[in-house]
């Protein structure tokens, strides 16, 4: 009698957790592959981002279920496998992209899948670390200065953190508009900004930015606390202050005040969003600062560098 053996499915290694908690909750772990499902791509990660938002999940609840989860939603790889219907991609392609935010997470991984249309074509002039950098954090600065605030030249924008991860690509998007920009910051890093083209800059450590007599005509809050009701104070007739943080009703009212408005901004999975994002970055108009990089076997330790708050631009994990 002869006995076939069944193939092993196949497995890829993760930066998965079990439970809610510090750094030290992050297990690589051998997990099942993904397969894509219609209208999804299989990517073989090369790079993928971290972002604030994966701290936070990490450690509490919040838009996820409960663990068991992999948390990641920038990607930068190869396409290995196409679902039906996708007409965008197929294997051997190299892309991009941020995975539906926020349930689609699983970037942190040797594999993921996603809808083919939350990547775009990676462009040929960057590699792959500076690819998984983008995603997240330069969709947010699109949505919030193009496709929410409709950014113009001549307009003054203030970016708030811009030394941040969304903060430093959106300075370089809202100057490419053709605005002037005005950053929030330590002075330490006041010479980072100007290198990225900011116009002027304030020291949240020592200023008020409410004393310096501007108005805008865009204000970014990436802060929380009481920025988006002080930033209020600061916009320009028919001006807007973008929150990345639930926006409440003190805050929107002292904007109707000025005959302004504040809105709160969840960023969303976009096709055109990331071609436009990889068109800046091929001519070199944009450009994530990686201040580090670590083996996804190292994700903890990338977590924990992340959460002193004291990261210039972006922290990346390798995979391939």
């Amino acid at each position: 009698m002869t006995t076939t053996d069944t193939p092993a499915a196949p497995v890829m290694l993760a930066l998965h957790q079990t439970v809610l908690g510090g750094p030290e909750v992050l297990e690589p772990t051998e997990l099942p592959r993904p397969a894509p499902g219609p209208g999804e791509i299989l990517v073989a990660v090369h790079a993928a981002g971290l972002n604030p938002t994966d701290f936070k999940h990490r450690a509490q609840k919040l838009f996820l279920p409960p663990p068991p989860f992999t948390l990641g939603w920038d990607v930068s790889g190869t396409v290995v496998e196409a679902g039906f219907g996708v007409t965008l991609f197929r294997p051997g392609d190299e892309v991009f992209g941020m995975l539906p935010y926020p349930y689609g997470a699983g970037a942190h991984a040797e594999y993921v899948t996603g809808p083919a249309r939350a990547f775009a074509a990676k462009p040929a002039g960057i590699d792959h670390v500076q690819a998984g950098a983008l995603p997240l954090a330069a969709l947010t600065a699109w949505q919030a200065l193009v496709d929410t605030a409709d950014l113009r030249a001549g307009q003054r924008v203030l970016v708030h953190a811009a030394a941040g991860g969304v903060g430093h690509l959106a300075v370089q998007i809202a100057k490419e508009r053709g605005a002037h920009v005005t950053g929030t910051a330590s002075a330490a890093k006041h010479a980072f900004l100007r290198e990225l083209g900011a116009d002027a800059c304030v020291d949240y450590r020592t200023q008020d930015f409410t004393d310096t007599g501007e108005r805008y005509d865009v204000v970014l809050d990436a802060v929380g606390g009481d920025t988006a009701l002080r930033s209020a104070d600061v916009l320009r007739p028919g001006g807007v202050v973008v929150s990345l943080l639930p926006v409440d009703a003190e805050t929107r009212a002292a904007a109707e005040k000025a005959d302004a408005r504040a809105v709160g901004l969840l960023v969303e999975h976009d096709h055109a969003g990331m071609s436009a994002i990889a068109s800046l970055a091929e001519r070199g108009r944009l450009r994530a600062h990686v201040s580090g990089t670590f083996p996804l076997a190292e994700g903890a330790r990338a977590h924990a560098q992340g959460e002193t708050g004291r990261t210039t631009g972006k922290l990346v994990l390798t995979v391939r």
